[in-house]
C-alpha cells in the first residue's frame, strides 16, 4: 500500500539444549559390577566367562524392567571386547563403545513383536552361517520371543541347536509360559527377579547425589513401591518427580504426583479405631475426598501398613531400626491384637474389591472404615483372651466355663456320690446332641466338646484349648438350656478347657470322613481303566478331584 513501511522484527530466542538424556537410558548398567539386584545370574554368568564354559543360547525370564536386554548387552560386550573374553569387559574399546550406542554390527536385536512371521526370520538366520565382520561372536539377542509364530518358533530349532561356532543366542521374554518346551530345552534359563524396594531406593539415592539433585528419603521410597519391582519403572518416575519438583524430590510433590495417600491418614485411622470415634473416621474420609485422594491407593496402603504391624507383631527384630515409622509400627503392634490386625487385612482388601460396586468411591471407602469400626479390636479374640484370665484369677487351678440353671429352673445340690454319675463316650454324645437339634455356634460348640460326667444335676464338657473361642455367648447358654429340654430337667453345664482324653464328635467325624475320603482314592487308583489310562498316557491322578459317594 502506498505510504505504508513494511518492518522486520528480529526476537532473540534461547537456545535449546536438546542433548538431555532420560536417567533411565543415562544411568542403564554398563557392567556386571554396576547391576542392581540381580547377584544370582550375575554370579552364574561370571563363573563362565571366567572358565570359558560358554553356552550357545541363553533365555532370561522377568517382569519388565528388571535388565534382561541390559544383561544381555553386557553379555555381548563380555564376548566381543578386544582385551579377550572376560566377565569384566574394558568398556573403552571400539566394540565395548559400539554396543553401548547400539552401532555394532554383530550384534543384532530383534524385536519379536514386530517381526513374527517365519520369512523374517529364516531371512535372520540365513545370516548367521557368516562369520562375524567386527568381533568375536555374533550375537543375536531376540527380545519378547514368546510372540514368535509357531513357524518361526519351528524355523529356530535346528540353528538353535546346533549354531556355527562363532554365534550366541540370548533370548529374553516376559512370559516363558508361551515359549515352546523345544525351544526351552535348547537354551540356558535365568528367571530375574523383580527389584526390593529397598534395592530400589538405594539405587536411586546414589543417581540423585551423582545428579546433584536434593531428596528426601521417604519420597525414594513412595517411588519405590509404585515401580513394582522395576528398575526402568522406577528410574522414569524419578524423572518425571525432578521435573514435578521443579529439580527437587519432596515427598509431599511425589504424593501429589502419584496420587498416593499421606501415611499420617492410615495412622490416624487406626488411632480413631483404638479410640472408638467413628466420628473422627467419618471426618479423616470426608478430609480425604475434599483433597481428591485415590480411596483404591488409600486402602492398598493400609494393607502394607497393616501386613508391617503384623511382622512387628510375631517377629519384633526383623523391623528394620532405620525405618522412620518404627515407633509408630510397634506402637500400633502393642495396642492391636494379632487376630484384629488379620481381620482389618482381610476388611481393607475385600473393600478395596469392593470399591467398584459401592454407590461412588466415597461411599465404598467410608462403610470399609466403619467395618473397621464395627469389628475393632474387643472382640472375639480379646473377649476369649479377657474370659480366661478371669475364670484362670478365680480358679487358677482349673480353667474352665460355668453356666448356671435360669433361677426359675429348679437348684439342686452338688452331688458328691460318683456312683450316680454316667460317664459317655463320643458316641453317646454325638446322639445327644442330634437329639437337642442344636444349630449355629452352640452345635459347634457340643461337637468339639468331650462329655466328661452327665447325672441329675449337672453335666461336665471338655474343650481343648484350641478351640476356647466356641464359648463366645450366647452358645453356652443355648447348650445348657437345649440340655435341660432333652434331660426333661434343670442341669448345671459346666465347660473345662484343658486337653481332650478321647475323640470329640467333630474329631470322630473328621477321621470318619478321611477314612472314607482314603477308601475312595484307594477304589479309584485300583480301578482297571484308571490304571490303564495313567500307564498308556503317563497320566496322574488329582486325588482331591475325588469325593467318596457315601
Amino acid at each position: 500500500m502506498p505510504g505504508v513501511r513494511l518492518a522486520t522484527f528480529i526476537f532473540p530466542i534461547d537456545p535449546v539444549d536438546m542433548s538431555y538424556q532420560v536417567l533411565a537410558r543415562k544411568w542403564r548398567p554398563r557392567s556386571f559390577a554396576s547391576l542392581v539386584g540381580q547377584d544370582h545370574v550375575v554370579r552364574a554368568l561370571t563363573h563362565a566367562l571366567k572358565g570359558g564354559r560358554l553356552h550357545h543360547a541363553y533365555l532370561f525370564t522377568g517382569t519388565r524392567g528388571v535388565g534382561k536386554t541390559t544383561i544381555a548387552r553386557i553379555l555381548a560386550k563380555s564376548l566381543n571386547c578386544e582385551t579377550g573374553v572376560s566377565p569384566t569387559p574394558c568398556g573403552q574399546c571400539s566394540a565395548c563403545q559400539e554396543i553401548d550406542s547400539g552401532r555394532f554390527v554383530d550384534l543384532i536385536e530383534v524385536d519379536a513383536a514386530t517381526n513374527t512371521r517365519v520369512e523374517e526370520m529364516r531371512q535372520l538366520l540365513e545370516n548367521a552361517v557368516y562369520a562375524p565382520t567386527r568381533g568375536r561372536y555374533k550375537v543375536y539377542v531376540i527380545d519378547e520371543v514368546h510372540m514368535l509364530s509357531t513357524s518361526a518358533f519351528n524355523a529356530m530349532l535346528k540353528t538353535l541347536e546346533e549354531p556355527p561356532e562363532h554365534v550366541k543366542f540370548i533370548l529374553a521374554t516376559t512370559d516363558p509360559q508361551k515359549i515352546p518346551v523345544t525351544i526351552l530345552s535348547r537354551c540356558l534359563q535365568f528367571n530375574l527377579k523383580q527389584m526390593l524396594p529397598g534395592a530400589i531406593a538405594a539405587h536411586l539415592a546414589t543417581v540423585l547425589m551423582a545428579e546433584e539433585v536434593a531428596y528426601d528419603a521417604p519420597a525414594l521410597a513412595l517411588i519405590a513401591r509404585s515401580a513394582g519391582g522395576s528398575m526402568r519403572d522406577a528410574l522414569s518416575l524419578l524423572d518425571q518427580a525432578i521435573a514435578h519438583g521443579a529439580g527437587r524430590v519432596e515427598e509431599a510433590m511425589v504424593r501429589a504426583m502419584l496420587g498416593t495417600v499421606d501415611l499420617d491418614y492410615l495412622y490416624a485411622i487406626l488411632d480413631a479405631v483404638l479410640a472408638r470415634n467413628p466420628v473422627e473416621m467419618t471426618r479423616l474420609a470426608t478430609d480425604m475426598a475434599l483433597r481428591s485422594l485415590s480411596f483404591g491407593a488409600a486402602l492398598q496402603e493400609l494393607g502394607a501398613l497393616l501386613t508391617r504391624i503384623q511382622v512387628a507383631q510375631v517377629a519384633p527384630g526383623s523391623v528394620d531400626d532405620d525405618d522412620p515409622d518404627r515407633e509408630r509400627v510397634m506402637a500400633l503392634a502393642r495396642d492391636l491384637s494379632p487376630e484384629f490386625v488379620q481381620l482389618a487385612y482381610q476388611i481393607a482388601l475385600h473393600g478395596r474389591a469392593e470399591l467398584a460396586l459401592a454407590p461412588d468411591e466415597y461411599s465404598g471407602f467410608l462403610m470399609t472404615l466403619l467395618r473397621l469400626y464395627g469389628f475393632r479390636p474387643e472382640g472375639v479374640a480379646d473377649y476369649v483372651t479377657a474370659a480366661q484370665q478371669q475364670i484362670a484369677a478365680r480358679a487358677p487351678e482349673v480353667s474352665a466355663t460355668m453356666v448356671k440353671p435360669d433361677s426359675t429352673q429348679r437348684q439342686s445340690p452338688p452331688v458328691a456320690d460318683a456312683g450316680r454319675q454316667r460317664e459317655a463316650g463320643a458316641g453317646g454324645w454325638q446322639d445327644m446332641i442330634g437329639a437337642m437339634r442344636l444349630n449355629g455356634l452352640a452345635r459347634e460348640l457340643a461337637q468339639h466338646c468331650e462329655l466328661r460326667v452327665l447325672d441329675d444335676e449337672r453335666c461336665i464338657l471338655r474343650l481343648a484349648a484350641e478351640h476356647a473361642h466356641l464359648q463366645m455367648r450366647p452358645a453356652p447358654e443355648r447348650l445348657q438350656q437345649a440340655l435341660a429340654g432333652h434331660l426333661g430337667h434343670p442341669v448345671a453345664l459346666s465347660i473345662e478347657v484343658g486337653r481332650t482324653e478321647s475323640d470329640t464328635p467333630a474329631a470322630a467325624a473328621g477321621r470318619e470322613r478321611q477314612e472314607r475320603q482314603e477308601r475312595a482314592v484307594a477304589a479309584i487308583e485300583q480301578d482297571t481303566f484308571v490304571r490303564d489310562v495313567i500307564e498308556g498316557f503317563d497320566a496322574s491322578l488329582v486325588e482331591t478331584s475325588i469325593k467318596p459317594i457315601v
